[in-house]
């Protein structure tokens, strides 16, 4: 439409018509003359909204979708990381559970033999200063930690010191092949020393080549000079094989060691020795036989045979 006077003045009466029934519709309320009007256009435009609505309402949703999908996301992310959470807080209640375990062994054995212990944490296995089977306890000269010191844990010996630094120490296991220790056999008293052999049961050369030894029988340390480098009583392990005598002066028999060497985690290095040497009370309790148990097979007679017992007849 061009610009002229005729057309803006058909703008301005359609305006001031809009605006009168505007007024109208308001003041009449529910009776307004125009709600005829009204309704038939709702009625003309009514279905036309609907379609629109509804082609328009699923890009909505969608985009409504995709919103609340980041949210959730953002949610499943956080579930996740809270559940790794637990299952890590899980695993070092379990860990100090371990510890807990391990540290009450300890002082039980410490207690028994009344050893004044130090207590250690593995920090590191390996073959440090030249050994092969060494690890590193986090104690050393400032934790009153010496060389030729005894270690053991709540099964039983360890090993001993060799190397100590400020804050740190290096332990010879007694699995390793340089590692030797004066054993004494429980109630017989048969001293012998025990060798390490790896991952191999201990070695030991018992010094009276006729003793009386057997499968099961249970040895501990016999204890150093001065109680360096080991302390007296101190579990070493149980007889697993024992060699025929063979006219030696020594007999040779097998140990299988209380300690797994490499399942370590707390320690003790003995600081101070018992007063006096506690035997064998250190020992755990032995386990209780296990009966084996007996079948009896009770043999029932049968009747004879019917053609059986006429020829008998």
């Amino acid at each position: 439409m061009r610009d002229t006077k005729e057309s803006r003045l058909l703008l301005v009466l359609l305006i001031a018509i809009a605006f009168a029934l505007i007024t109208v519709d308001i003041r009449g309320g529910e009776d307004s003359p125009v709600d005829g009007a009204r309704q038939a256009a709702a009625t003309v435009f009514g279905p036309i909204e609907n379609g629109v609505s509804s082609a328009v309402n699923p890009i909505g949703n969608a985009v409504t979708a995709v919103r609340e999908s980041g949210d959730r996301h953002d949610r499943l992310a956080e579930l996740e990381r809270e559940n790794t959470a637990l299952k890590a807080e899980l695993g070092s209640d379990d860990r100090n559970r371990s510890r807990l375990d391990q540290l009450d062994k300890l002082l039980k054995i410490s207690g028994k033999g009344q050893y004044g212990i130090k207590g250690a944490q593995v920090i590191a296995i390996g073959a440090a200063q030249g050994f092969s089977w060494t690890i590193t306890i986090d104690a050393g000269a400032n934790d009153g930690i010496h060389r030729d010191m005894t270690v053991l844990n709540g099964d039983g010996l360890v090993g001993r010191v060799t190397t100590v630094g400020p804050n740190t120490a290096t332990v010879l296991l007694a699995s390793d092949p340089d590692f030797t220790v004066g054993t004494r056999m429980e109630a017989g008293d048969e001293l012998g020393f025990a060798s390490g052999q790896g991952d191999r049961p201990l070695r030991v050369e018992l010094l009276n080549g006729k003793a009386e030894i057997k499968k099961g029988d249970r040895l501990v340390t016999f204890g150093s000079q001065a109680d360096k480098p080991f302390v007296p009583g101190v579990p070493v392990g149980v007889v697993s094989r024992v060699d025929p005598p063979g006219g030696d002066l020594t007999r040779t028999v097998y140990v299988t060691p209380y300690v797994s060497f490499s399942k370590l985690d707390v320690v003790g290095v003995v600081v101070q020795a018992p007063e006096k040497d506690p035997r064998d009370t250190v020992l755990p309790k032995k386990p209780k036989p296990v009966p084996t148990p007996t079948v009896t097979v009770t043999v029932t007679p049968s009747a004879p045979a019917d053609g059986q017992y006429q020829q008998e007849q």
